[in-house]
């Protein structure tokens, strides 16, 4: 028999082993998922530059400038080629950019926990997106290196900055594929000929992406003059040089809207640098369905072009592997979540989205609703946009995803592509005015929002309602801190009852209030929420099979 100091070098030997094993897979693994940084000819550095600070939220450099208006939104104004002018862009909004970045991973620190389960992500999400570079154009990975040579050293525990810049890049993309919860479920439409007031192309849209209040702060409008291609406008925020809602000066615009996706394998083209790509270097439809047509994206995405060239819109419909053109055959084109056109409509996942989601709802839903408000003008349009009620005016609950304003909007926009009008809201969610500009007299030089021609804030700004909705939402985070992390709370009668007075008509208050005792494990309690919301407008059935499985759980526990 082997003895006792044999066993214990033998045990030893094995560890080292395994533990050296480990390390050199881990360095090969770093080694695998290093991303070479693009081909520079100009030798510009952040330091080469001088920002002129000309007001108190205003800088300049050179012809590029940066500055915050009175309605709170940031305005950018960036020329050059590609490399410059991100180095540009970095320096002019270095702090915006710094905050996006420490809000952001804030926030995926609050989704995932767990901190080995984080480190997981972080590096399935590194080995997934090893070949990201390859598929990006070279011309935007260019300006995306010099945006990140300005970003912070705080993250870089994260990963190098060029590394972590494309990565957020595909943000959007991996959290659409690795889950069927899509923090991205927008709503758009198409009016045309009789169904506008001035019988022009009119466009507007949800952008109902996510990331917590902070993120959704410091928006940015940003006007692009590039070396190459089309100048540009683009809302959404610091750091991100792809287009989630953007028009150019031949009056093409393109939106985006998140589709059920099948699960890729890799990374590829994140689908908002291939709407920018289409922004920059398509002036029709046709142009842009030949720009999607050669970029492989990793999930499945709606982009919604309209064009002042063709006086019309359409749907380019992609999936990692199949792609479509679903055009409208009226004056109207509807977009939620889901694929319209005869190549993808009958695809099982298509088919389980309509089914599971909210996706079918909000598409029948603003069709009636831009019925209703026939011929339509911006001003309509935006009331549309606000809308929180369901089908026949229904009262559904603030914040019910069924309804076109969920109140959870990181911006709302419309475009008249022909006259190059275009409109943005403003805080809180688009319940604040909608800013007026023109892109043809912004490129002009006249670049200011037209004040008379603004869209009224939301009666909704100073209602009792919305303090109430936000008095809601800060008692059903706490909850939901609670169950998560362990976070202490002990809700009295008198403070549920005020949660219910708060949002009465809406199933996640009483969704949330059964999670809250069933972590309590007073299940008789936590099934008499969850049966109430039951007799509520829940957004889906998949969330509606969730609560009956918790009522048949609580049923076995407190029988026990």
């Amino acid at each position: 028999m082997p003895s006792f100091k044999g066993s214990l070098r033998f045990i030893f030997k094995f560890l080292l082993w395994t533990v050296g094993i480990l390390i050199i897979l881990f360095l090969l693994f770093l080694w695998r998922i290093q991303i070479p940084e693009p081909v520079i000819s100009s030798k510009l550095k952040p330091n080469d530059l001088h920002r002129i600070q000309t007001g108190a939220d205003s800088y300049r450099i050179g012809n590029n400038w940066l500055r915050k208006n009175q309605q709170g939104i940031w305005e950018m104004y960036i020329e050059g080629n590609d490399y410059e002018r991100g180095v540009v862009y970095g320096v002019l909004a270095k702090e915006l950019i710094e905050k996006q970045e420490e809000y952001f991973v804030d926030q995926i620190n609050e989704i995932i926990p767990n901190k080995f389960f984080l480190q997981f992500i972080k590096m399935f999400v590194a080995w997934f997106n090893r070949d990201i570079y390859k598929y990006i154009p070279a011309e935007n990975l260019r300006e995306i290196y010099g945006i990140s040579l300005s970003f912070s050293d705080k993250y870089d525990y994260i990963g190098p900055k060029y590394y972590r810049i494309l990565n957020y890049h595909a943000a959007h993309d991996i959290g659409h594929a690795l889950t069927d919860f899509q923090l991205v479920g927008c709503t758009s439409f198409a009016a045309n000929d009789s169904f506008t007031q001035d019988h022009q192309l009119l466009i507007g849209r949800n952008f109902d992406f996510y990331m917590g209040d902070d993120f959704a702060r410091n928006k940015l409008l940003l006007f692009v003059k590039p070396d190459s291609g089309f100048a540009f406008v683009s809302y959404s925020w610091a750091g991100l040089t792809g287009v989630v809602s953007g028009m150019n000066e031949k009056g093409l615009t393109v939106t985006i809207n998140a589709a059920k996706s099948d699960i890729p394998t890799t990374a590829k083209d994140p689908i908002s640098l291939l709407a920018r790509e289409i922004l920059q270097h398509a002036s029709n439809i046709n142009q842009a369905i030949a720009i999607a047509e050669k970029r492989e994206t990793f999930v499945s995405e709606s982009l919604l072009i309209g064009s002042a060239q063709d006086s019309t819109a359409a749907l380019i419909e992609k999936t990692p592997t199949r792609m479509d053109v679903y055009h409208s055959a009226g004056e109207l084109l509807v977009c939620s979540n889901h694929y319209q056109g005869a190549e993808l409509k009958n695809d099982p996942h298509n088919i389980s989205n309509i089914e599971l989601s909210d996706s079918k709802f909000r598409f029948d839903r603003i069709t009636e609703l831009l019925h209703e408000n026939y011929p339509l003008s911006p001003t309509k349009a935006a009331a549309v946009l606000r809308n929180k009620t369901g089908m026949g005016n229904k009262e559904i609950g603030y914040g019910n995803p069924k309804a076109i304003d969920q109140l959870i909007a990181h911006h709302s926009i419309l475009f008249k592509p022909q006259s190059s009008d275009f409109w943005v809201s403003t805080m809180p969610y688009q319940e604040g005015m909608y800013l007026h500009y023109n892109l043809a007299d912004v490129f002009k030089g006249n670049i200011r929002n037209t004040d008379s021609l603004n869209i009224p804030a939301d009666d909704f700004v100073n209602s009792a309602d919305l303090k109430k909705f936000e008095a809601f939402k800060e008692v059903k985070q706490r909850i939901y801190r609670h169950n998560t992390f362990g976070v202490s709370l002990k809700l009295s009668s008198a403070e549920i009852k005020e949660y219910i007075k708060n949002n009465p008509m809406s199933y996640v208050t009483y969704m949330s209030l059964g999670d809250y005792f069933y972590h309590e494990k007073n299940y008789t309690m936590a099934e008499v929420y969850y049966q109430e919301a039951l007799t509520k407008e829940i957004a889906s059935k998949a969330e509606e099979e969730k609560i009956k499985q918790s009522i048949t759980t609580c049923q076995q526990k407190a029988a026990k």
